[in-house]
């Protein structure tokens, strides 16, 4: 992000009521510095207490990012730059459409065995990533479950999460044949959002790209 896009993404948040008349010294770093060693830390996997020099003390950026996650201002930006990021490609702020997808993905040996699950189909024993994007791979929401969650047991909460939030739009949800069922197909009309569902050709095999949902992968992989 650049300064110019930060600046114009940065509108002034309201401060919590548990936060007012705290007292104590006014911050040393700028939101936007200490963004950036989030994003760091996030990017590269590293723990708190290692982070390069190069940003904040490291106690800083973490009372930081636990400040704006309680706060939800997390989700806020994120927001805010989907937006922009739309509107700037002559699209409305909100979309219509999207994309539904999920990925199991292993855990490490410290994960306690009652948050991680065995994904049989994908031979994965960890946590599975379900995901709502946009038709330009924008992530819209996600959800972590264990793996063995199946995907059509996830996406109504998916779904529910991103729903509740004031303004949306959402109409038309693509997926895979995973996503299916009648209890599905339920919760989805009580949003009046529509599912289809996007199949491969007979005799296809190996990894194809399928229309609409080849986005997501994008997103996926990202």
């Amino acid at each position: 992000m650049t300064d110019a896009e930060w600046a114009e993404v940065r509108v002034a948040m309201p401060v919590p009521a548990w936060l007012l008349k705290r007292g104590g010294r006014p911050e040393a770093y700028c939101h936007r510095t200490m963004l950036d060693a989030v994003r760091y830390l996030v990017d590269n996997g590293v723990r708190w207490m290692a982070m390069p020099v190069d940003f904040p003390y490291w106690r800083a950026v973490y009372d930081f990012f636990r400040r704006w996650r309680a706060c939800d201002y997390v989700r806020e930006l994120h927001e805010r730059l989907r937006r922009m990021a739309r509107e700037r490609s002559g699209r409305n702020t909100e979309p219509s459409a999207g994309v539904i997808d999920s990925q199991s993905v292993d855990a490490s040996e410290t994960v306690g065995e009652d948050s991680r699950g065995y994904d049989g189909g994908k031979s994965r024993d960890g946590r599975k990533r379900h995901i709502l994007t946009d038709t330009d791979g924008l992530l819209l929401e996600v959800t972590v479950t264990t793996a063995d969650v199946h995907d059509s047991k996830a996406a109504p909460a998916l779904l529910e999460t991103f729903m509740d939030q004031p303004g949306r739009l959402l109409k038309l949800v693509w997926v895979d044949s995973a996503y299916q069922g009648p209890a599905l197909a339920e919760a989805f009309a009580r949003h009046g959002v529509r599912i289809e569902v996007v199949r491969r050709c007979d005799g296809q095999r190996g990894f194809v790209v399928l229309a609409r949902r080849w986005v997501v992968e994008i997103c996926q992989a990202q």
